[in-house]
């Protein structure tokens, strides 16, 4: 199976909740995959990590935000901040999900091979 990698490059929790529910997929069907927050889609690793629609998504048996991500890093869903971002938004390290890789664009396309996949949300 191909690797995928997704971009998250705007601050929308929606992207964010439409990235992981396919990377965890990829990852539950035994494929790697990885998400990169570009610049301000750093933000949304701030913790509590939440979004506006949580209570609509919990109300229909779907897992919050929070809950999503937990679930697509115990799943092997490697998680990569751009460290640009990170200063954009006040982060460092300490702040993100534990196992988060602080990267940049440079080095996230070095690491990727004619294989891989490579979408945006």
């Amino acid at each position: 199976m191909r690797a995928l990698t997704i971009i998250v490059a705007a601050p929308d929790p929606e992207r964010l909740r439409g990235a992981l529910t396919l990377a965890a997929a990829q990852a539950a069907l035994g494929g790697r995959a990885r998400l990169f927050l570009q610049l301000d889609a750093v933000a949304l690793l701030r913790a509590p990590i939440a979004a506006p629609r949580d209570a609509g998504h919990k109300a229909a048996g779907l897992p919050s935000l929070e809950e999503l991500l937990a679930e697509a890093l115990s799943l092997g869903v490697a998680l990569s901040a751009c460290q640009s971002g990170m200063s954009l938004a006040g982060l460092s390290l300490a702040d993100l999900p534990p196992g988060t890789e602080v990267t940049g664009p440079i080095a996230l396309l070095q690491a990727q091979t004619e294989a891989d996949r490579l979408i945006f949300a």
